[in-house]
């Protein structure tokens, strides 16, 4: 690797919209960012790079072919199901990902929506400010129920940082945490967590939370008859990946009353198409992917993106996740 290596950002609007630098990158290589690459420029755009850096951008096993002189790419997130693993991997090229970088910003989003299905600040700012409470006999105008979180269930699927962050909170709320997990932790801290099966957490839960990454196996695992254990008062919420839930399924429990509501900051295709049935589902509140994009969590994105591609750099790299096809692995 020579000295001023050639780092190519493929997508970097959404880590920078203009508020985040990528100085800690420049003073590594020459640094070329674009703000969005269609999959048809890939190769042309890349095609030079000794390092990729993308978000979301598909490299898959053609797209690899075509980017001989390709060395290292580190992806702008936690997941990285964007990359064919075992083809660079095989050619010895290493991938590194961005770990716990916005555990705090996607459990407080986890909250929010929360918060706002059972207590419904939008929908009564919005009324307030069309004269509903002007117009209302009483000193106070509430125009849904209010929910109280003190003493109800919290059901977690995954117990990952970002699982115990949304643990902690709902605690100082006065929620029972329970859990699933593919592993039970040794260890959860000081937080009392009951750690249950998946049809008993549904059943259990006044709210579940989605937590979880999503893998081939469970590919749209929350559908109709995991949603008909829940209780006709619960609420689902889902900050982890749209891919976990069946659409479809949870559009018909929200029409039917099977559930009381869902907050959801991701869907199954992003961005989210006009024909997805969620759209019109009542009781279902839609935010754009937004979760993780506190600017703090970009900052520190930023920062191990930095340190990663320093240590690949050095001939140490960190936060690898295709090391079982690296040539070096035993």
């Amino acid at each position: 690797m020579h000295e001023n290596p050639r780092i190519v950002i493929l997508d970097g609007h959404t880590i920078n919209p203009g508020d985040n630098p990528w100085t800690p990158l420049e003073a590594l290589g020459q640094c070329t960012v674009f703000d969005r690459t269609p999959t048809e420029l890939i190769v042309e755009r890349a095609k030079d790079a000794d390092i990729i850096l993308t978000s979301k951008c598909m490299l898959d096993a053609a797209t690899l072919d075509l980017l001989p002189k390709l060395k290292y790419i580190s992806i702008l997130a936690t997941g990285y199901n964007n990359v064919d693993l075992e083809t660079v991997g095989r050619r010895g090229i290493p991938v590194s990902n961005v770990p716990a970088y916005s555990t705090e910003s996607v459990a407080q989003t986890v909250i929010a929506l929360l918060l706002e299905l059972t207590v419904a600040v939008g929908v009564h700012d919005a009324a307030v400010k069309a004269g509903e409470w002007e117009s209302c006999p009483d000193f106070c105008f509430c125009k849904t129920s209010i929910v109280e979180l003190s003493g109800l269930t919290v059901g977690i699927v995954g117990y990952g940082a970002t699982g115990r962050a949304v643990a902690r909170i709902a605690t100082a709320f006065g929620m029972r945490v329970i859990a699933h997990a593919p592993r039970i932790p040794r260890d959860s801290g000081s937080l009392a967590v009951q750690f249950v099966s998946l049809d008993e957490l549904f059943a259990a839960a006044d709210v579940v939370s989605l937590n979880c990454p999503q893998l081939p196996e469970n590919n749209g695992f929350v559908n109709a008859e995991l949603l008909a254990k829940m209780k006709p008062s619960a609420f689902l919420i889902n900050a982890s990946r749209g891919g976990l839930v069946n659409e479809a399924d949870l559009a018909e429990a929200l029409h039917a009353g099977t559930i009381a509501g869902a907050g959801l900051d991701v869907v199954s295709h992003e961005p989210m198409r006009s024909d997805n049935p969620l759209l019109t589902a009542p009781h279902c509140i839609i935010t754009p992917h937004i979760a993780w994009a506190s600017l703090a969590a970009r900052k520190r994105l930023v920062g191990i993106v930095a340190a990663n591609v320093a240590s690949f750099l050095s001939g140490a790299p960190i936060n690898v996740v295709n090391a079982k096809y690296l040539p070096s692995n035993p």
